[in-house]
């Protein structure tokens, strides 16, 4: 559990800027902003296997990024990546796990979709120095159903199932 938590405070920490942020829902964070590492974001999307990246700040104050991966072979290879490690050495540097991470994925799992969210804490205290209140880390995979007119939110690399009754493209 803690190595997906270094994973989610890393990524979203460097990706936003260290998490602390004034911009309004609508306004993505800056490209290669990240005090002094290159943006996890910009990291991502040069990942083996990484097929988009997206990043929004909702509004209720969190900031997020949806990563996609072509299976859990690529996901663990971003996990592993000199970019990630640093990350989280940098931010998370206590955070140990004996866990394996994607352990509970299957290794033939297809298409994953991470979204990784973190809500800053504005005011942190003594009691509670943590730079963050809520940290995740979520995986998904599409389902052949849904709608999408214009194009999907998925980055056109992804294969997403077609839906029942549909041909396979």
């Amino acid at each position: 559990m803690r190595g997906t938590v270094a994973f989610v405070g890393a990524l979203v920490l460097v990706a936003f800027g260290g998490g602390h942020g004034t911009g309004r829902a609508a306004d993505p964070p800056a490209k290669g902003e990240g005090k002094g590492l290159p943006s996890l974001a910009d990291a991502l999307k040069e990942s083996p296997g990484c097929l988009g990246v997206e990043t929004a700040r909702t509004a209720s104050g969190k900031s997020v990024i949806f990563a996609w991966f072509e299976d859990k072979k690529a996901a663990l290879a971003w996990y592993y990546s000199d970019a990630h490690q640093e990350a989280m050495k940098r931010f998370l540097p206590d955070a140990k796990s004996g866990r394996k991470p994607l352990a509970d994925v299957p290794d033939d799992s297809g298409p994953i979709m991470a979204i990784a969210s973190i809500t800053p804490n504005d005011k942190p205290t003594k009691e509670n120095p943590s730079p963050f209140k809520q940290i995740a880390i979520e995986l998904y995979q599409p389902l052949g159903s849904g709608l999408a007119i214009g194009g999907r939110f998925a980055p056109e690399k992804m294969k997403v199932p077609p839906r029942k009754g549909e041909p396979k493209k």
